[in-house]
């Protein structure tokens, strides 16, 4: 088999559609159809079902797909290499973020790295915290930021500081919060984001703390609607210290002081990648823009 066959398989693979994976390949409709169906027959199996709405894998799709990733990930570390011994770096990553892009220094990063090392392309792809850990491990994208604890031993991390949390109210509620217990402000309805986040996470370890569940939970993916949603007195919902401080302030909505959560804002990659020229290249970016000592090592996040 060719190495441009996997790109292809895992190109449709992830877009689901061949004419959106052949825009993205840069070759024709019918040069990629061929691809996967040579692919099939030398495998000896179907990668896809074809379907009137784009290409679903097959089960043996499922399971093959994640090996011919890791095939085409050594490929491009392979390339990658290569070239740094030539004198440049160069290459694409693709890079998970967050909700906040002026907390994560974004823009100072991006430009740092595109200054820095001119011929390395970034791809960045808006992520929920615990599906962008996932991605990483899996191969999916090749770092991320990430708030949280969640750990495997194929990721590595640099630590880039604590996160704190508090819990807020509508401005309307200060007097029905203010002297209010656990058991009160579980009964309220709470905004809470997808099962998979971190601020998810956070939250239902706070309610098994105290021993109680919230009575109504509004799920919302975007920490910039849960903060609307607060101050339009739907409910309740933590947000993140510096931002809840600010809203307070303006008196747009209300801090219940009886609880503060914290975790870690993180930069992940795969601990096998760690060398690669193209990531070794983002880390070091990332260390310049938050300011972290070069003796601070890369950890490997190992599961207990």
């Amino acid at each position: 088999m060719e190495l441009y066959q996997l790109r292809s398989f895992a190109a449709v693979a992830e877009l689901g559609h061949l004419t959106r994976a052949a825009e993205k390949l840069h070759i024709s409709q019918p040069a990629l159809s061929a691809q996967i169906k040579a692919l099939e027959e030398e495998l000896g199996v179907a990668l896809f079902e074809r379907t009137p709405s784009g290409m679903t894998l097959t089960a043996a799709g499922q399971r093959l797909l994640p090996e011919a990733t890791k095939v085409v990930i050594a490929a491009r570390a392979l390339s990658s290499h290569a070239k740094a011994f030539a004198g440049e770096i160069t290459g694409r990553v693709r890079v998970g973020t967050l909700a906040d892009p002026q907390f994560l220094r974004l823009g100072d990063l991006l430009a740092r790295a595109l200054d820095r090392y001119p011929l390395v392309e970034i791809e960045l792809h808006h992520e929920i915290s615990g599906a962008a850990f996932a991605k990483v491990r899996d191969g999916e994208i090749d770092a991320t930021f990430y708030y949280g604890n969640l750990t495997h031993p194929t990721v590595a991390s640099l630590a880039l500081g604590p996160v704190a949390y508090r819990v807020v109210a509508p401005a309307g509620w200060r007097e029905r919060v203010e002297n209010a217990g656990w058991d009160e402000i579980a009964a309220l309805p709470w905004i809470t984001t997808p099962p998979i986040s971190t601020h998810s996470a956070l939250a239902n370890q706070m309610f098994e703390a105290h021993g109680v569940s919230p009575a109504k939970r509004i799920e919302a993916d975007h920490e910039a609607v849960i903060s609307s949603l607060v101050a339009a007195g739907v409910g309740v919902a933590l947000m993140r210290e510096d931002l809840a401080l600010e809203a307070a302030a303006a008196n747009e909505l209300c801090l219940w002081n009886e609880a503060r959560a914290e975790t870690l804002l993180q930069f992940l990659y795969r601990h096998e990648r760690a060398d690669d020229p193209v990531v070794r290249a983002l880390s070091d970016v990332v260390r310049d823009v938050w300011s972290l000592s070069d003796e601070q090592p890369e950890k490997r996040l190992v599961a207990a």
